[in-house]
């Protein structure tokens, strides 16, 4: 079984700020951050962190050969990752002192991802290997419907939500992934009482994940539902928080772990990732998730 990982890589520019800011407002910042960022590098980077054999597939523009070096130390399989001749994807990032986070997103090369790109890449994989996707390429639509047709397990991150992401599109996952925002859009509440069936409706022959911060998270399978307790933890920076939870979820269910484990697991890793400033480098390699001792947050 091979792992695809089909997403997004941005340089992102992160402003640490003293609040975010409102409209109609100046903010002087107290300092600022480059880091190499993107929902599907960062997921990949997870993932490879966990111990998974992942190739990455994307497009990246003239000034993004720092994605590949990074990549090659982390052991990130980038035969899959085209140059464009348009920019690489870029965030401006602003980090509270409070650890929240805002993102402004420019598509710039990752719009430039191709049928054809996808076509070619795919053919590379067979059925039953992983195809990992977020909502920050251009044919998604299409990458999904063409990695199911081929018998691909599909793991599905729906963010940011848009008008690409619809029924049709969700039913097709083995694995959604959502947080609380995505889950209020699709269902109207991030009650998991309420959303948790809702979202299952809606991949009935999968399963989903519901991350809430510091609320925990949740999982509702064909083996149950579970909910993890959040880990205690001061924040600094939330940026891959998401990233690193989905990398690693998918890392130990795929090695065999219950979906219990892989919450406790992916949880542990994802508190450990908000206590360091950047994106993909705020990820911790398994044996720093093996041997750190967090206390979980009281019921």
């Amino acid at each position: 079984m091979k792992a695809l990982c089909y997403g997004s890589l941005n340089l992102d520019h992160v402003y640490h700020v003293p609040e975010l800011i409102r409209p109609g407002e100046t903010l002087s910042v107290l300092s600022v951050e480059q880091h190499c960022g993107g929902k599907g590098f960062n997921q990949a980077v997870a993932a490879a962190k966990a111990g998974l054999s992942v190739t990455l597939a994307g497009c990246i523009g003239p000034d993004g050969e720092i994605f590949r070096k990074i990549c090659a130390q982390v052991g990130v399989d980038t035969t899959c990752l085209s140059q464009v001749t348009t920019p690489t994807g870029n965030a401006v990032i602003q980090v509270s002192q409070r650890g929240e986070n805002c993102i402004l997103l420019y598509g710039g090369a990752n719009r430039e991802v191709s049928c054809a790109q996808i076509d070619r890449v795919l053919d590379q994989f067979q059925a039953g290997d992983l195809l990992i996707v977020q909502n920050e390429i251009s044919h998604l639509p299409y990458l999904v419907s063409t990695g199911a047709a081929r018998g691909l397990r599909i793991a599905i991150n729906p963010s940011p939500m848009d008008p690409d992401i619809t029924p049709d599109l969700l039913s097709a996952a083995q694995w959604l992934f959502v947080n609380e925002v995505e889950a209020k859009q699709l269902c109207g509440t991030t009650r998991p009482e309420d959303c948790l069936p809702q979202l299952n409706d809606l991949c009935p022959g999968g399963s989903v994940i519901l991350t809430l911060g510091s609320d925990g998270s949740c999982y509702r399978g064909p083996e149950g539902t579970f909910y993890q307790p959040a880990f205690c933890v001061q924040a600094v920076d939330t940026t891959a928080a998401g990233d690193t939870f989905t990398g690693y979820f998918l890392a130990c269910v795929l090695s065999g772990s219950s979906p219990e484990q892989a919450l406790y697991t992916a949880s542990k890793a994802a508190a450990l990732a908000v206590t360091r400033r950047g994106a993909y480098d705020s990820i911790p390699w398994k044996d720093e998730v093996a041997q750190a001792q967090l206390s979980l947050a009281d019921l």
